[in-house]
């Protein structure tokens, strides 16, 4: 591994709360939140109603139909989104195409094209056999990889929550040993009524948009969506003019043991996790402004990692932030770490710390700084992004702004 600082060269996202980054960076300063009625399918049985649903959506706006045809909603939304990271890079053409790799994130995948095969076959209606290719976790990452001519490293990663985040950390990590000159990372997933269901029977959703870290908080708010971005060594960026839009500067990962969904409650494994990327970025904890919590809004889950940021800032965790912006894009699953990852990064460069959203009264168990009232300035150039998921897969992030070069951690 080299000591290369990775630089983030393109962005891109198409969520609930928007689908372009101009749109999002207003959405994630501004409070602006994507929740509203579910009408992808049927939840009338369900005790909760909304979601993060990218709403009005028709893909023969961007898509032909024979193309349509081979493509679930959530290959669509990943092609979206990591068209616009790498139109901004503009990095295709200037390396050779085996230098380029491709690292996905997901979770559901084509589950919602699988329902609604299964209905019409159920119906005798001969569906398409190829609504259940989608269904495979690898099925983004091989559009993406034949839209875009990108034949190096292909990836999928699946570790619940956090596979997006993941997703971005490995393909730092592939620049890093030399093995690709950049890499397109992130996320993608779709709602999807067997994931709709499953979480409601987990009595885990609330019935109203999630309020993370407030009194009375009942679960999350599920959504949809992706995100990418186009990651290459800071030299090389630099080398061809590229526009740096921040950086990666570590990351670590690792499981907890502990159970299928709960968090392990004393917080330590996940304090240990951030504690090693900060140390794989060199950056110290006084750098850090603020951290983008996983913050789902489930009552044990925001109770721990509220413990967790008071293990890792040790006496001074009332001075670092831990806001969720998921009231915002609702929690998008395989797709939730790029997703968040790209707010931050975007909340970073815009110098302010994002709002969360919903606050229905102040708990006792979470007690730190969650800016509920509103968002505030920050001359912060470094922040987190957790992502702390079911079967305690966990993945914490440390990015650095676009004016961050040069400086020292």
């Amino acid at each position: 591994m080299t000591a290369a600082r990775i630089a983030i060269t393109g962005a891109g996202v198409f969520c609930g709360a928007a689908t372009s980054i101009p749109a999002f960076q207003d959405a994630i300063l501004l409070g602006k939140s994507g929740v509203g009625p579910i009408d992808l399918f049927d939840v009338s049985a369900f005790p909760a109603k909304i979601g993060a649903q990218v709403t009005g959506y028709d893909p023969q706006t961007y898509f032909s139909r024979r193309k349509q045809s081979r493509l679930s909603r959530t290959d669509q939304f990943a092609l979206l989104a990591a068209d616009e990271a790498l139109t901004g890079s503009g990095l295709i053409g200037t390396y050779d195409p085996y230098e380029i790799g491709v690292c996905v994130g997901g979770g559901a995948a084509g589950m919602l094209q699988a329902e609604q095969w299964l209905a019409a076959d159920l119906h005798n209606e001969r569906p398409r056999p190829g609504l259940l290719r989608g269904v495979l976790p690898d099925k983004a990452a091989t559009e993406l990889a034949q839209a875009y001519r990108l034949a190096g490293y292909q990836g999928s990663i699946t570790t619940a929550c956090s596979s997006s985040a993941t997703a971005i950390g490995w393909g730092a990590d592939l620049i890093r040993s030399g093995r690709q000159k950049a890499m397109l990372c992130g996320g993608a997933d779709s709602l999807a009524l067997l994931t709709f269901a499953g979480f409601n029977a987990l009595k885990v959703v609330d019935p109203q948009p999630c309020a993370p870290f407030s009194l009375g908080r009942q679960g999350i708010t599920l959504g949809e969506g992706a995100a990418f971005v186009v990651l290459e060594a800071e030299e090389a960026a630099r080398g061809r003019g590229a526009e740096i839009l921040g950086y990666v500067l570590g990351y670590a990962l690792s499981g907890e043991a502990h159970h299928m969904t709960a968090p392990e409650p004393s917080g330590e494994p996940a304090s240990r996790v951030m504690l090693n990327a900060l140390a794989m970025a060199g950056v110290a904890r006084e750098r850090v402004g603020w951290v983008n919590a996983h913050g789902t809004g489930t009552p044990l889950n925001d109770a721990v990692e509220s413990q967790v940021v008071k293990r890792v800032f040790g006496d001074q965790p009332v001075s670092v932030p831990l806001v969720s912006t998921k009231p915002i894009t609702g929690h998008c699953l395989g797709a939730a770490g790029s997703i968040e990852a790209v707010a931050t990064l975007l909340a970073l460069n815009a110098k302010t710390i994002p709002r969360t959203l919903h606050f229905r009264g102040r708990d006792p168990e979470c007690d730190l700084d969650y800016c509920h009232d509103a968002s505030r300035r920050s001359d912060a150039l470094v922040a987190m992004s957790n992502s702390f998921a079911f079967g305690g897969n966990i993945t914490s992030l440390v990015l650095g702004a676009a004016d961050l070069s040069g400086e020292e951690c």
